[in-house]
C-alpha cells in the first residue's frame, strides 16, 4: 500500500476485479491459475449466503475440468441422474398435469449428452460454487477484499484507477490496475460509470424468494428433480409463469418462488404469509418448516450490446439480466469469464496485442442477447400450459378447477385438453433440455480466422441439439482418444490457458512450424497429433469422424478450446505451414514486434472445403 499525493492510500495489481458472484469468482480463479496478478474486491463481508443460482451445464464444467475443480464440484453437488422428472402439478401432493424428462436424462437424450462433452451436468448451488472457485482462487495468488465498495474509475492510456471504500473504517483509497473488470451484478455500478448500451425493456416482474427448510422427500423422492411447478390460483401472475419449489439440497432444503406485480410492489413477508404460499405449494400442513432467508427480486429482460470500454471490461449479470429459467445465469457468467481471462494473460505477458482484447465485446455480446431472449422466451412458453387448459388466468379457483377436470373427461373434447396439455409440457423441453443453446455458440471476431467455409447449416433444432464441428468459431469437438493406452477426452488435450496445434499423421510439418514460431514469439503451442502409432491414437474413429480435415490437416484451437483456425489439407511443403501457421498467428495475436513483415495474410487464404 502506497500514499497518493493527496494522502489516501494506494494499491496496484495487473487486474482488479469488482465483485465475489460466480463472474468475479472465476474470473480470479481463471486469471491466477493463468499466473496474473488479480485482487478481487467485494462490498459483501462474505460470500452468497443464499443458494440463487444452480444449475450448472456441461460447457461450465469444461471450464472447471480445465482448472482441476470438476471433482471438487462433483462431490459436493447434487449429481445428474437426480436432476430429472421436472414435474407439473397442482401441488406436491396434488394432482400432476405431466412431466418433463430434464437436462438430457431421458434415454431420448442421454446419449446426445455424453456424446457432446465429457463432464455432466450439476446441480451446484451458488452456496457450494462461490466458496470453491474463491478458495482455489486465492491458493493460486488472488488477493480477495470484503467489505470494501467501488466507487467510481477512471481510465488512461496505461491503466485504470478505482477509488474504494474500506465498508468497515469508511477510508477511502484507490486502485491502480491494467484492467478493470466489472462482475457486480444486475445493479452494476461499473457498467452505469462506462454507460454500457443497453436494450430490452428491463424489469419486466416480480418475484419472492424464500429459503427454507423443511423434510419434504415423502413427495419428491420418487421423482426426484430440481423444479416442481404448480398451478395454482394466481401463479401466472408476473414471476416466472407459474409457482415452484426448487430443490436446493435433497429433500431438506428449498426455495419457494411466486411472482408479484412489480409496479406494486412485494407483499410483506410476514412468517404467516409465508407458511400460507408454503402450504398451498406443498398441498398440506401437515409439515415442519423454517424460514431461513426471504427476498423479493426482480425479473429483468435487458441486455447490454456492447461489454467493454477502453481498459475496463464487464461480466455475467452486469451485462445481461434475466430470470432464471434455462439456468443460463450463472454459466454464462462463467463462461464470460473464461473467455476474457485467457486473452487479458496474453496481452499482460506481452505475447498479444492490446487488440485481442476487442474480441471479447465481438464474441460475448452476442451471447448475452441470445440467453437473455432465450429465459424470457421460456416464461412465456409455460403460458401454453394454460392456453391448453383453456384458460385466460387462474383468478377464478371455480373454473381453474373445471379446467383441470376437464383433462380427465372421456370423449373427443377431454382427448383434445389431454393431447394439447401433453404438447405443452414436452415444449417445455426448450427450457429444460435446451443442449444446443449451451453449446453451439459460433464467435466471429478478430480472434477466429475463416477457413472461407460455409458455418455449417444444423441438421437438428439447433436451441434443442448441440452440433459439433471444427469450423473456425466453435468449440473443438469432444470425442474420446487414447493417451499411453488410457481413455481421455480431446478437450484435455487442449486449454490450460495455453493455445494448441492438432493434426495427425501427415501433419509434422505443421507441429515443426508451431515450435519455431512458439520459440520466437515466446508462446507455448502445445503440439498434439492423433492417429495410429502417434502420441494420441483415434481407436474408436470418432475423431477422425468429427474433424472435418484430412489427416495431415490441423486445427490451432485457442486456451478456452476454441477453433481458431483450420487447415483441411496437410501443407505443400514446411515453409508454406510455417508461412500460414505465422499468419494466423498474426491476424490473432498480433505480429511480433521486430518481426519481418513478410507473412502470409491468413485471412485472404481461404482453405478449400473437404470434398
Amino acid at each position: 500500500m502506497n500514499e497518493t499525493s493527496d494522502g489516501t492510500a494506494s494499491a496496484r495489481t495487473d487486474v482488479l476485479v469488482v465483485g465475489s458472484g460466480p463472474a468475479g469468482a472465476s474470473a480470479a480463479l481463471f486469471l491466477a491459475t493463468y499466473g496474473v496478478d488479480v485482487t478481487v474486491v467485494t462490498k459483501y463481508g462474505r460470500l452468497s449466503d443464499t443458494p440463487r443460482a444452480h444449475i450448472t451445464n456441461q460447457r461450465t464444467m469444461e471450464t472447471m475440468r480445465d482448472v482441476g475443480l470438476e471433482q471438487t464440484l462433483m462431490d459436493l453437488a447434487t449429481p445428474w441422474e437426480l436432476m430429472s422428472n421436472t414435474t407439473f402439478c397442482t401441488s406436491l401432493a396434488g394432482e400432476e398435469l405431466g412431466r418433463v424428462e430434464s437436462w438430457g436424462t431421458s434415454l431420448a437424450r442421454k446419449g446426445d449428452y455424453e456424446a457432446q462433452s465429457p463432464c455432466h451436468m450439476l446441480d451446484a448451488p451458488q452456496t457450494i460454487t462461490e466458496p470453491v472457485l474463491m478458495k482455489a482462487a486465492q491458493e493460486r495468488g488472488a488477493k480477495v477484499r470484503f467489505d470494501t465498495e467501488y466507487l467510481s474509475h477512471s481510465q488512461d492510456d496505461e491503466g485504470v484507477t478505482t477509488r474504494l471504500r474500506d465498508r468497515l473504517t469508511g477510508a477511502e483509497y484507490s486502485v491502480r490496475s491494467r484492467y478493470l473488470v466489472g462482475a457486480d451484478g444486475a445493479r452494476s455500478r461499473v457498467a452505469a460509470d462506462l454507460d454500457l448500451p443497453f436494450e430490452g425493456p428491463g424489469a419486466v416482474g416480480g418475484a419472492l424468494g424464500i429459503i427454507f427448510e423443511a423434510d419434504l422427500s415423502r413427495f419428491v423422492a420418487h421423482r426426484p428433480s430440481v423444479l416442481y411447478w404448480m398451478l395454482q390460483p394466481g401463479a401466472e401472475k408476473e414471476g416466472v409463469g407459474l409457482g415452484v419449489l426448487r430443490m436446493i439440497k435433497p429433500w431438506h432444503e428449498w426455495m419457494l418462488m411466486w411472482g408479484y406485480a412489480v409496479a406494486d410492489g412485494p407483499p410483506d413477508l410476514t412468517d404467516e404469509y409465508i407458511r400460507e404460499l408454503a402450504v398451498m405449494l406443498v398441498g398440506t400442513d401437515d409439515f415442519e418448516m423454517r424460514v431461513t432467508a426471504r427476498s423479493p427480486w426482480t425479473v429483468n429482460h435487458h441486455y447490454a450490446t456492447s461489454l467493454a470500454s477502453g481498459r475496463v471490461f464487464c461480466v455475467g449479470d452486469a451485462v445481461h439480466r434475466h430470470p432464471p429459467t434455462n439456468g443460463l445465469g450463472s454459466n454464462t457468467s462463467v463462461q464470460d469469464s473464461y473467455n476474457l481471462a485467457w486473452k487479458l494473460a496474453h496481452v499482460l505477458r506481452g505475447t498479444a496485442s492490446p487488440s485481442l482484447l476487442e474480441s471479447y465485446d465481438a464474441e460475448r455480446a452476442p451471447i448475452a442477447r441470445q440467453i437473455v431472449e432465450r429465459a424470457n422466451q421460456s416464461i412465456a412458453d409455460t403460458g401454453r400450459i394454460m392456453q391448453a387448459l383453456g384458460l385466460d388466468d387462474t383468478s377464478d379457483p371455480a373454473r381453474l378447477e373445471e379446467a383441470l377436470a376437464a383433462r380427465k373427461a372421456p370423449g373427443p373434447e377431454g382427448d383434445a385438453v389431454r393431447a394439447a396439455l401433453r404438447d405443452a409440457i414436452a415444449y417445455k423441453s426448450y427450457e429444460f433440455n435446451a443442449h444446443g443453446v449451451e453449446h453451439n455458440q459460433r464467435y466471429v471476431s478478430t480472434a477466429v480466422v475463416p477457413d472461407g467455409t460455409p458455418m455449417p447449416e444444423f441438421r437438428r433444432d439447433e436451441q434443442l441439439y448441440a452440433q459439433p464441428t471444427t469450423w473456425p468459431g466453435a468449440k473443438l469437438p469432444h470425442t474420446w482418444v487414447t493417451r499411453d493406452g488410457h481413455r481421455v477426452s480431446t478437450l484435455d488435450l487442449v486449454g490450460r490457458g495455453e493455445w494448441s496445434v492438432v493434426t495427425g499423421i501427415g501433419g509434422a510439418s505443421w507441429l515443426a512450424a508451431a515450435a519455431a514460431l512458439g520459440a520466437a514469439r515466446g508462446l507455448q503451442l502445445r503440439p498434439v497429433s492423433i492417429g495410429p502409432g502417434e502420441a494420441v491414437e483415434d481407436p474408436y474413429g470418432t475423431w477422425a469422424q468429427l474433424r472435418e480435415t484430412d489427416d495431415g490437416g490441423v486445427l490451432l484451437v485457442r486456451p478456452d478450446g476454441y477453433v481458431a483456425a483450420r487447415s483441411i489439407a496437410a501443407p505443400d511443403s514446411p515453409e508454406e505451414a510455417h508461412a500460414w501457421l505465422a499468419g494466423v498467428l498474426d491476424a490473432v495475436l498480433g505480429p511480433v514486434p521486430g518481426a519481418p513483415g513478410d507473412v502470409v495474410d491468413a485471412r485472404a487464404e481461404a482453405v478449400p472445403a473437404p470434398a
